[in-house]
């Protein structure tokens, strides 16, 4: 077998971010990481919080729009900043989008088993659920299409979608598929946690709600989140988990305004995406996508483990491995803490029927060696 091409090092990649040399980071997809710029950024916002309050909070609500639009820009040149808003975390966004609904008795959502949990528990509370099983070995995006269209009933209404998913890192969501759904007169959720910064144009499918973490591959602060909304019918219907003094404002203010909750994380986000820009976001997810590659052809050499079918340019990539391993949520965790115990490596192991996977991330911090080095020892751990 020819031998994988080793990629080059990010240039100051590894300096931006203040991570334990120790640890072999390949999970950037569960956590993300904040850049040095970005901290310092975040620490200045919450000296002036602190140092002046009632400043701080008077005038915050202006400052939060002039962030969402500066996001806006780096999103979609053409896209409404007032059809977005900052929420925590994508799980938020799939609440208020389901909230939206309007669904009669016996109408249902249609999920795949490839959806994050939280977001699958959170339309089970609102309607009966079809499930879709998508199998991990589909080969491209038209069979993952084909297999979802498939699945519609004359009962489902709508489709929460993952934009990529989470365990198997492949695109679900397609330009192609959200067409695909409108013309059939389904709502589309699309959960968008892996899409924002990892993907060049991640509005480009037009899903009536679309929401997506800014604390993975953009960069910013912990809990920060958009959720983009594009038809002004659907924003009307928005209203905020908790009640506050901004109801009145309606979307997107009602959602943001939050007391004094700490907002810094939110003003602080642009920069993130402003940084991912100045490196040039191209060449970085040119940088990630073939380093993953890189580590997935050396994990690919271990005996039972198989790369599953990817979409070109992700920054994440799965891998089956050996049947009988990690098959229940309680088997992918203690493997993926003995991995992160005995070799000092962190990645995602996930859990499925018959045998889970792993999955690794690339970014700008990692080294081609962490991955040879995953690859050396992980055999030791799957007996």
């Amino acid at each position: 077998m020819t031998e994988p091409i080793t990629p080059s090092a990010f240039p100051g990649g590894a300096g931006l971010f203040r991570l334990d040399p120790d640890i072999a980071h390949l999970n950037h997809g569960s956590f993300g990481a904040v850049p040095i710029p970005v901290q310092d950024a975040h620490q200045a916002l919450r000296e002036e919080m602190h140092a002046d309050p009632d400043t701080f909070f008077v005038g915050v609500g202006d400052r939060i729009a002039a962030a969402r639009a500066r996001i806006a820009a780096h999103l979609d040149p053409a896209a409404d900043p007032e059809g977005m808003s900052f929420i925590s975390n994508a799980t938020e966004g799939a609440n208020l989008a389901l909230d939206t609904l309007r669904l009669a008795e016996g109408e249902e959502i249609l999920v795949t088993d490839h959806g994050y949990g939280t977001v699958v528990e959170a339309a089970a509370r609102r309607a009966p659920l079809s499930r879709v099983a998508l199998d991990p070995r589909l080969p491209d995006e038209d069979a993952v299409r084909e297999a979802v269209l498939a699945g519609l009933t004359p009962r489902t209404k709508v489709a929460v979608l993952d934009h990529i998913s989470s365990p198997t890192a492949r695109l679900i969501a397609s330009p192609q598929l959200l067409a695909n759904l409108a013309e059939r007169g389904i709502t589309t959720i699309v959960d968008g946690a892996h899409a924002l910064g990892m993907l060049a144009e991640p509005l480009a499918g037009r899903a009536d709600f679309w929401f997506g973490n800014l604390h993975k591959w953009g960069y910013a602060p912990s809990g920060s989140a958009i959720l983009s909304i594009a038809d002004p019918a659907h924003r009307e219907r928005i209203r905020p988990l908790v009640p506050s003094w901004e109801d009145h404002l309606g979307y997107p203010r009602a959602l943001e305004g939050r007391a004094t909750v700490d907002y810094t994380g939110w003003l602080a986000s642009p920069d993130g995406l402003d940084l991912l820009a100045g490196l040039d976001a191209t060449k970085v997810r040119a940088h990630n996508s073939a380093l993953v590659d890189y580590g997935t052809a050396l994990l690919a050499e271990l005996p039972g483990v198989v790369p599953l079918p990817h979409t070109e340019g992700l920054a994440i990539r799965a891998l089956r491995l050996p049947p009988g391993t990690a098959r229940t949520p309680e088997e992918a965790r203690a493997l993926r803490e003995e991995i992160a115990a005995r070799l000092r490596i962190r990645v995602l192991i996930w859990p499925w029927q018959g045998g889970g996977g792993i999955r690794i991330s690339g970014q700008i911090y990692n080294r081609p060696e962490e991955y040879e080095r995953l690859a050396a020892e992980l055999p030791a751990l799957l007996g």
